[in-house]
C-alpha cells in the first residue's frame, strides 16, 4: 500500500490525491451533463462547493459514528487523514447542491439528477484512495484468492481481508455509467436521483456484510441502516415521480377529450 507518495521532503497523501482526482472527474461529468441539458451554469464552481461541503459532512458524521476516535484524538480527528463517513458527505453534498440549484434557477431536483452520475463516479474514484492508503475501510478476513493484507496502511493489518474499497469502486463506476446513460434519455425530474439513492444504498448495504464495521442494531452496522434509509428514500422518490407523471398524463388526456 502507498499511504503517501514521497517527493523529496514532501509527503503527498494518496487519499488526498485521489479525492482531488475524484472532484476533477465529477466536475467534468457535471459540466458535460450541463452541456447536454443546455444549461448555462458554473459546473466547476458547483462541484467545488459541493466537495467542500461533502468533506465537512463526512468528517462530522465520522465523529458521531465513531465517538471513540474523538475521545482519543479530540478535535484533531477533524484533521486526521483517515476517517470519512460517506453518508455524512452525501447529506451535506445534497444540501449544497439543492441550495446551488435554487440559486442558479436550475431547480433542486433537476440539479440533483444532473449531479447523480458524477457523485457515483467520484465516489468510485475516491475509493481508490481508501485502498491505496489502507485507511481501515477494508473487509473481514477471507481465504479467497484475491484477499489482501495492508501491512503498511494507515490502519495496518497483516491478515488477508476482503479489499472492499475495490468492490465499492467497481459498483460505483457501474452505477455512474448506468445513471449517465439513463440521464441522456427523456425522464421526469427526480428519476435519476431516485435511482442513484436506490442503487448506491443497495450496493453499500450488501458490502457492509463483509466489512469490519461494528453492528449496532438488528445485526446491522450504522452504514447499513443509513443505506437502507437511502434505498427507501430512492424508492419513495421513484414512486412519487411516477405518480406525478401519471397524474399529468391523466390531466392532459382529460383536456384533449373535453368537448369544444
Amino acid at each position: 500500500m502507498y499511504p503517501y507518495i514521497h517527493i523529496g521532503h514532501f509527503n503527498l497523501p494518496t487519499f488526498g490525491l485521489m479525492l482531488w482526482l475524484a472532484a476533477v472527474a465529477a466536475a467534468i461529468v457535471v459540466e458535460r451533463g450541463f452541456r447536454r441539458a443546455r444549461i448555462d451554469a458554473d459546473a466547476v464552481g458547483i462541484v467545488a462547493i459541493t466537495v467542500v461541503a461533502g468533506i465537512v459532512g463526512a468528517k462530522i458524521w465520522h465523529v458521531f459514528d465513531t465517538p471513540a476516535d474523538f475521545r482519543e484524538l479530540g478535535w484533531r480527528v477533524l484533521y486526521d487523514p483517515a476517517g470519512f463517513a460517506w453518508y455524512g458527505g452525501l447529506t451535506f453534498g445534497i444540501a449544497a447542491l439543492v441550495y446551488q440549484g435554487w440559486r442558479a434557477k436550475i431547480g433542486a431536483l433537476r440539479t440533483l439528477d444532473l449531479a447523480a452520475p458524477a457523485a457515483a463516479i467520484g465516489y468510485g474514484l475516491g475509493r481508490i484512495g481508501c485502498f491505496l492508503s489502507g485507511d481501515g475501510c477494508y473487509g473481514i478476513p477471507t481465504k479467497l484468492p484475491w484477499g489482501m493484507s495492508f501491512p503498511h496502511g494507515i490502519d495496518p493489518t497483516t491478515v488477508r481481508v476482503h479489499p472492499t474499497p475495490l468492490y465499492e469502486m467497481a459498483a460505483a463506476l457501474l452505477i455512474g455509467w448506468w445513471l449517465w446513460r439513463r440521464a441522456g434519455k427523456p425522464h421526469a425530474h427526480g428519476v435519476i436521483l431516485g435511482q442513484y439513492l436506490l442503487l448506491t444504498g443497495i450496493a453499500r448495504f450488501l458490502v457492509e456484510f463483509i466489512r469490519r464495521n461494528p453492528r449496532v442494531l438488528w445485526g446491522l452496522s450504522n452504514a447499513q441502516l443509513a443505506s437502507a434509509g437511502a434505498a427507501l428514500a430512492g424508492i419513495g422518490i421513484l414512486v412519487w415521480t411516477a405518480s406525478r407523471q401519471a397524474g399529468r398524463a391523466e390531466r392532459v388526456s382529460a383536456v384533449m377529450e373535453k368537448p369544444a
